[in-house]
C-alpha cells in the first residue's frame, strides 16, 4: 500500500466500485439495479412496490409486466402487485423527456441556487462549532497554565479537559474539510455544456422513435436521471406513479391501465345506472358512450372513452333491446329460419349449420333478409326427419323452395 504511485485516486476507485456493485443483480436483497439488458420493460431494476417497498420484477408471459412476489417467496403469500409494464413506461419516458427540455435549466439552475444556499448555512454553522471549540481549547490551556504545579490533582484534571477539547477541535476541522472536498467546485453548467443538454433533449425523442437506439441503450439513459421508480395500483384501472430523479427531487402523475372486464372497474355500478337509465329513453350506444366520455368514464379495454361494445354488454346483459328481432326470432310468413327448424327437430342450430357449411344440406340465404330460409310444410320436416335419422344423406332446396 502507497508504495508506487497510484492509476487512479481514491475516489475514482470508490465509484467504480459502487458501479460495480450496482450492476450485479441482487433483486432479493434490494441492494442494487443489475446491468441494463435487452428485455421490452424499460424500467427493469428501477421499479418498486408502492405496498410493500420490495423491488418488483419483469414477466413477459402475458405481455410484459412488473411483479411484486418478494412477500410471496418469503411467505407464501399472494402476489403482492402485477400491472402492465407498457403504459407505465411510456409515461415514464415522457417525464424523461420533459426533465431534458430547455425548459427545464431554469429549474436546474433554481435547485443550483437552493442548494448553494443550503451549503452555505452548513458551512457557516461548522465553522462556528470550530470557533467555539477553539475558544474552548484555548480556555483550557489557560486554565492549565494558570494552576500550581505542586497541585498535581487539579493540574491533571485540567490537562485532560484540555486535550479533550483539542481532541474535539481536531475532530471537527477534520470533518470540515472532508466536507469541503465533497463540495463541487463548479456547480453551474458552462455554456457549451447547456448547450449540449438543449440539443439532446431536442433530438433525443427524435431518435427515441425511430429505434435507432438500442433496448440497453435506452435504459442506461434512463437511468443516468432516474433512481428509482415506485408504481402502487390505488384502484384497478390507475396506477399511481413516483419518479424519484438522481438528487432527490420526485415526479407524481396516475397512469391509466387495462382491465380484464366491465366489473373490474372502480365506477362500474355508476357507468351501469346511466346506461341503463339512458337506453330506456331510446338513446343509441354511440350516444351513451359519448356521454359516458364526458363524463371521465372509459371502458375495461380503452384508456382514452367508453366505446359503444361496452355499452351494448351492459344494455344487452339487461334485455334491453333497441330492435325486437333482438330478443324475438323473425316471423316470416311461410317460412321457417334455422332456429325454427331446430327447435322442431330438437336439435342444436349449430348442427344445421354444420350440415350446411358441409354442403350436405343445400340452401341459399335470402337476400332480403340474408337468413337461410325453408318452406313451412309438412314436407320440409318429413325430409329433414329421415335426414336426422341417417335415411338419406343431402338435402337440396331450391331457391324457390319447390323441391327437397
Amino acid at each position: 500500500m502507497d508504495k508506487y504511485p497510484p492509476y487512479i485516486s481514491w475516489e475514482i476507485y470508490q465509484k467504480i466500485q459502487a458501479l460495480i456493485q450496482d450492476n450485479y443483480a441482487e433483486y432479493e436483497t434490494n441492494k442494487s439495479r443489475g446491468i441494463p439488458r435487452p428485455g421490452a420493460a424499460l424500467l427493469h431494476g428501477l421499479v418498486y412496490c408502492g405496498k410493500c417497498g420490495h423491488k418488483m420484477l419483469v414477466q413477459y408471459k402475458k405481455g410484459n409486466q412488473y411483479l411484486c412476489n418478494a412477500l410471496r417467496q418469503q411467505y407464501q403469500v399472494p402476489v403482492c402487485q402485477r400491472m402492465p409494464a407498457d403504459p407505465i413506461d411510456a409515461q415514464v419516458i415522457d417525464a424523461f423527456f420533459q426533465a431534458l427540455s430547455p425548459l427545464e435549466m431554469d429549474a436546474y439552475d433554481r435547485a443550483l441556487t437552493i442548494e448553494k444556499e443550503a451549503e452555505e448555512k452548513v458551512d457557516h454553522a461548522q465553522q462556528q462549532q470550530i470557533e467555539r471549540l477553539q475558544y474552548q481549547a484555548a480556555l483550557a490551556e489557560r486554565q492549565f497554565n494558570r494552576v500550581d504545579p505542586d497541585n498535581r490533582l487539579v493540574a491533571a484534571e485540567l490537562e485532560r479537559r484540555w486535550e479533550t477539547a483539542l481532541r474535539a477541535l481536531q475532530q471537527a476541522e477534520e470533518i470540515y474539510a472532508q466536507e469541503k472536498q465533497k463540495q463541487t467546485t463548479t456547480l453551474v453548467l458552462p455554456p457549451e455544456l447547456r448547450e449540449a443538454f438543449k440539443a439532446i433533449g431536442q433530438k433525443l425523442p427524435q431518435l427515441w422513435s425511430q429505434d435507432v437506439l438500442t433496448r440497453e441503450q435506452r435504459k442506461a439513459l434512463l437511468r443516468c436521471l432516474i433512481d428509482k421508480v415506485v408504481i402502487d395500483r390505488v384502484v384497478p384501472e390507475q396506477v399511481q406513479t413516483r419518479i424519484v430523479w438522481r438528487g432527490g427531487e420526485t415526479t407524481s402523475f396516475t397512469v391509466p391501465v387495462t382491465v380484464g372486464s366491465f366489473a373490474d372497474l372502480s365506477n362500474a355500478d355508476e357507468m351501469e345506472a346511466i346506461i341503463l337509465e339512458q337506453s330506456q329513453t331510446g338513446q343509441t350506444d354511440e350516444e351513451i358512450a359519448a356521454h359516458l366520455t364526458a363524463l371521465g368514464c372509459r371502458s375495461p379495454m380503452c384508456t382514452e372513452a367508453v366505446l359503444p361494445s361496452t355499452v351494448r354488454i351492459v344494455r344487452l346483459k339487461h334485455g334491453i333491446f333497441l330492435v325486437r328481432s333482438q330478443s324475438h326470432p323473425r316471423q316470416i310468413p311461410g317460412y321457417l329460419t334455422v332456429s325454427q327448424v331446430a327447435c322442431r327437430l330438437d336439435v342444436k342450430p349449430h348442427w344445421l349449420y354444420h350440415h350446411i357449411n358441409r354442403k350436405r344440406i343445400q340452401v341459399e340465404k335470402d337476400e332480403q333478409t340474408g337468413l337461410y330460409l325453408f318452406p313451412d310444410n309438412p314436407e320440409t320436416f318429413a325430409a329433414f326427419q329421415q335426414f336426422k335419422d341417417g335415411k338419406i344423406e343431402n338435402l337440396r332446396f331450391s331457391r324457390r323452395h319447390q323441391d327437397a
